[in-house]
């Protein structure tokens, strides 16, 4: 039996990406949708996929630095299913930069701390009220392996992940017993759109560390086409680079627990791969 079936799972930047496929996956177990995400037209494309796949989905148009919107999210989710279960705090941008780009990434930077700190803090604050209210409620927020420890070019999307961590575990000692507070540190997941974002494509070499060269010397192979088999394998110990479904399986792994089991920290990445932190 599956705990997630019939469970009111609030997702933002559900419209791409690791929020996409989430969403998609977490109906698929039965759990009730609200997919939210600023991008209206690709929205309701996930939702009517949902649906029409004998899911239950709606969808509610939200950006979430606007602390209205995810009180008006949280406000749907609740009229749309009665309640509201599981918050995933996944909407984030990822403009990787060394300080010496800062001439052309400050706005990018200031965009971040909105959506990645900002919009967590928002949607928390929407949710919360409602959970203590029917007594129980989870809050998933997606780290990232780049808040483990300082990275040269991780700089402000780091500092904000960093955040996440210290915001979810003090959230988690305020509120036990009522609400469940799960941290996700995914590793890099080069094909997600996430990557679209970065600034400069050399500021995630400082995940890479010592191991920088022989890294390089495989995503070189990878890019050329002539990557092991074993690479691109997940059943393989060698698996190199992360794709998103076996995340968002583990995201829905620590979801799909009975509500007086809290899995509060969960790192997720490819067994073969060479990052240092």
């Amino acid at each position: 039996m599956s705990n997630i079936a019939n469970r009111v799972i609030l997702i933002t930047g559900a419209a791409r990406g690791i929020g996409q496929l989430l969403a998609s996956r977490a109906a698929a177990r039965g759990a009730l949708v609200v997919a939210c995400d600023i991008n209206e037209s690709e929205l309701q494309d996930v939702v009517g996929s949902i649906i029409g796949g004998g899911g239950k989905a709606v969808s509610v148009r939200a950006d979430v630095t606007k602390a209205d919107d995810m009180y008006s999210a949280a406000r749907f989710a609740v009229k749309e299913f009665g309640q509201l279960d599981v918050l995933v705090n996944n909407a984030g941008i990822m403009p990787l930069a060394y300080f010496s780009d800062h001439a052309k990434a400050g706005n990018a930077w200031s965009r971040c701390i909105d959506i990645n700190l900002k919009g967590v803090i928002n949607g928390v604050s929407a949710v919360y009220d409602q959970m203590f209210e029917q007594g129980r409620g989870h809050v998933v927020n997606i780290s990232s392996i780049f808040a483990n420890y300082p990275t040269k070019g991780g700089t402000v999307y780091g500092a904000t992940k960093a955040a996440i961590n210290y915001l979810s575990e003090s959230l988690r000692q305020e509120t036990q017993g009522k609400i469940k507070v799960t941290t996700v540190r995914p590793t890099a997941i080069p094909s997600t759109s996430l990557n679209e974002s970065v600034i400069n494509e050399a500021a995630p070499m400082g995940l890479m560390g010592n191991n920088a060269g022989e890294m390089l010397e495989r995503l070189t192979t990878l890019t050329a086409g002539q990557a092991q088999p074993a690479w691109l394998d997940s059943e393989s110990i060698e698996y190199l680079m992360m794709e998103p479904e076996p995340l968002v399986d583990q995201i829905l792994y620590a979801i799909d627990q009975p509500w007086g089991v809290s899995i509060s920290d969960l790192t997720v990445r490819a067994s073969g791969d060479l990052f240092v932190v």
